[in-house]
């Protein structure tokens, strides 16, 4: 399945203004990246692969339709997946939106590959 187009078109209006952002092609998605930190992503599953302050995770997946992204049939640390359905509201898209950009900032700049 390709990521949802109309998902990622929101996505990049809710992060253009954010200082170090870009766009990769990721899993399958579409990756929004705040300085080289992945943030969120239009998943190739539907919905947001967004990724957290691990310590966040326990609460965060408390809410209906999240769930720890799995990769491998392994629940990965520090990733969530969030349904499309919890997203059509623009306000939750903003907040979910919010958590990864704020936890990938946290991470600082990466360095450039050599």
């Amino acid at each position: 399945m390709a990521y949802d187009v109309a998902l990622a078109e929101r996505l990049r209006a809710v992060v253009h203004a954010e200082p170090g952002v870009s766009e990769k092609r990721m899993f399958g998605g579409l990756a929004f990246l705040i300085d080289g930190n992945l943030a969120v992503s239009a998943s190739s599953q539907g919905g947001l692969l967004l990724r957290i302050d691990p310590a966040e995770a326990a609460a965060l997946v408390r809410e209906p339709q999240v769930r720890r992204f799995e990769m491998r049939g392994r629940a990965m640390d520090g990733w969530l997946h969030v349904d499309s359905a919890v997203l059509d509201d623009d306000h939750e898209l903003r907040r979910w939106v919010g958590h990864g950009v704020d936890f990938a900032r946290s991470l600082g700049p990466k360095r450039p590959r050599r």
